[in-house]
C-alpha cells in the first residue's frame, strides 16, 4: 500500500541514500518512490523531475558541509578537528561531491571549512597573505591526501605487494624501517601526522611576527 504522508526532507534523504550506495545513475524516480513506499507521482509533486531533484541534492550536500564546528582547546587543535571533519565528510558521500563539482559549486561547498580555518589562523596571530597562504595550504592538504587515498583504494592489487618489497635486505642499515614499510598503512594516522606538522609550521610562522 502506498504512503499517504511523505515529506521534501524524506524524499531528499531516500535519493541521498541511494546516491550514496550506487550513484547518481542508479536514482531514477521509480527506484525512489520504491524505496519509499510511494507513487511516482508523489515524488515529482514533491522535488519536481529528476534534475531538479538533483539540483535539490547538490543543494543540500553543500548545506551539510557546512555544518563544520571546530574542537579543541587551541588553534591547533581546532584546525586539525575540521580537517578531521572535512576529510570524513568527503570520503561519506563522494558520488554527492562529484555531483557538486560538475555543477560548479565547489568552492561554495568549501567556504564554511574556508571560515573556519580563516578563524582559526587569526587566533594563532597569522594575518593578510600569510593567514591565506595557511588556509589554503591546510585545505589542499586535505584534498590531496583524500585523492591519494582513494587511488589506492580503487587502485589493482599490486605483484609485489609493498610487504614484499620492503624485507629486511631493503634496508640493512635501518631495519625497523623495512618492517615499519612492511606493514599495511594507517591513513588516519598519517593524515593527522602530516596535518600537524603542516600546522605546526605555518601557524609557527605567525607566532614569529
Amino acid at each position: 500500500m502506498a504512503r499517504t504522508t511523505l515529506t521534501r526532507d524524506e524524499v531528499l534523504e531516500a535519493a541521498a541514500r541511494l546516491v550514496k550506495q550506487h550513484g547518481p545513475a542508479a536514482l531514477t524516480m521509480r527506484k525512489l518512490a520504491a524505496e519509499l513506499g510511494t507513487a511516482v507521482t508523489s515524488i515529482y509533486w514533491h522535488v519536481g523531475n529528476r534534475e531538479s531533484l538533483l539540483d535539490a541534492l547538490v543543494e543540500r550536500t553543500v548545506q551539510d558541509m557546512g555544518a563544520i564546528r571546530p574542537a579543541g582547546r587551541t588553534p591547533t587543535e581546532r584546525i586539525l578537528s575540521v580537517a578531521r571533519i572535512l576529510r570524513r565528510e568527503l570520503r561519506e558521500r563522494p558520488h554527492l561531491i562529484a555531483m557538486v563539482h560538475e555543477r560548479g559549486l565547489t568552492e561554495r561547498m568549501f567556504l564554511p571549512a574556508q571560515q573556519a580555518l580563516v578563524h582559526e589562523v587569526h587566533a594563532a596571530g597569522l594575518r593578510g597573505a600569510r593567514a591565506a597562504d595557511a588556509v589554503r595550504a591546510v585545505q589542499f592538504q586535505i584534498v590531496g591526501f583524500l585523492l591519494v587515498e582513494r587511488n589506492r583504494e580503487r587502485s589493482p592489487a599490486q605483484s609485489p605487494a609493498e610487504s614484499d618489497l620492503w624485507d629486511p635486505t631493503a634496508a640493512p642499515d635501518d631495519p625497523e624501517l623495512a618492517h615499519a614499510l612492511a606493514r599495511p598503512a594507517d591513513p588516519e594516522r598519517l593524515f593527522l601526522l602530516s596535518v600537524r606538522a603542516l600546522v605546526h609550521t605555518l601557524l609557527a610562522r605567525g607566532a614569529a611576527c
